[in-house]
């Protein structure tokens, strides 16, 4: 069975689709007639060139979605988000949309807008004005879905689980159409997908950890080595061609009872070859669905830990993770 996003049924555990609002996103919109120049010297990723996307349609390609990230001065991720540009429906002009963790929405929209100076630039943090939404389904109806002309919608790249190939879309209703609307089960197995993709999601626990290849950004698109300057670029690019990447994101798991405390993001990992200093940190995690007291996560590490013994979740002696692989190849310059 197919679920109706636009009804939001109770999925059943049976299907393979469902709808749910997401808490734990945000949302910042950006206009003005400099706003892409603006946000093209701020993002890891190029801004040229997105295509955008018409009143009442999905941003579906990469062409139209890309993932960026915005770094401090020393090149760390202040924040990762969800990039997309659409027609006004009303004026024709571009607004851009970046779909990021609700708890830096305000920070982010706040630090971009030190930087706005004499453009004709706004940034507006939105998150608490409009509803966001997941949808995940492994039928094709995800193309069909219905928005209204001042919705936003974008589709996040697909996830292969159990042989099942998974679509996803970040829905933006205006909170006066439309009441969250929350499905506990669907809200399960979206987070489960999103740890599984692989592709890391800055939150204000991991804020300023991680240069981007720490998370292997510049792997999932999040980084364009061609683009012009944005903060810390040249610490980006050095990380990159002279090989010096010694950490990366990989996917673990846990199986059994324990302390819920332990699988939150920025939770330190360690090691026994070195048990005075952290190996590592929970990058995102979430319960699997399909197996019961299993912890999926994304985990930022040293990479030669895990040639070397155990890693360990939150000290010495806490519970062992096992490491999974990942979805896709590091990228290679």
């Amino acid at each position: 069975m197919t679920t109706s996003p636009q009804n939001n049924p109770t999925l059943d555990k049976n299907s393979l689709s469902g709808l749910t609002s997401l808490s734990q996103w945000g949302l910042i919109l950006i206009e003005g007639a400099d706003a892409q120049a603006f946000l093209q010297n701020q993002l890891t990723n190029s801004v040229m060139g997105l295509e955008p996307t018409s009143p009442r349609q999905l941003a579906q390609t990469p062409a139209a979605v890309r993932l960026v990230g915005y770094c401090n001065s020393k090149g760390r991720l202040l924040a990762s988000a969800w990039l997309a540009s659409y027609r006004s429906a009303i004026t024709d002009d571009l607004i851009f949309a970046l779909f990021i963790s609700k708890d830096i929405a305000a920070y982010l929209a706040k630090r971009l807008s030190m930087y706005v100076l004499r453009s004709k630039v706004t940034v507006k943090d939105v998150s608490d004005q409009w509803v966001i939404s997941g949808y995940y389904s492994n039928t094709q109806q995800i193309s069909e879905l219905n928005l209204k002309e001042e919705d936003f919608g974008l589709c996040l790249p697909k996830v292969l689980l159990d042989g099942q190939s998974y679509s996803r879309i970040l829905l933006a209703h205006h909170s006066s159409q439309s009441k969250s609307n929350l499905d506990e089960y669907v809200l399960m197995q979206w987070n489960s997908l999103e740890v599984l993709s692989a592709i890391p999601r800055i939150v204000l626990a991991t804020q300023e950890k991680f240069v981007p290849q720490m998370i292997n950004f510049e792997s999932v698109a999040g980084v364009d080595f061609k683009k012009g300057c944005y903060p810390g670029q040249e610490i980006v690019a050095r990380s990159q061609y002279r090989g010096a990447i010694k950490r990366r994101l990989q996917l673990a798991y846990l199986e059994g009872c324990f302390d819920a405390d332990l699988f939150a993001p920025g939770v330190e990992l360690y090691q026994e070859s070195d048990p005075t200093q952290p190996a590592g940190m929970v990058v995102l995690s979430a319960p699997n669905p399909q197996i019961a007291n299993r912890i999926d996560f994304q985990i930022e590490c040293k990479l030669e830990v895990l040639e070397f013994g155990e890693i360990r979740l939150g000290s010495i002696d806490g519970p062992v993770l096992k490491i999974d692989s990942l979805p896709y190849p590091f990228l290679e310059i």
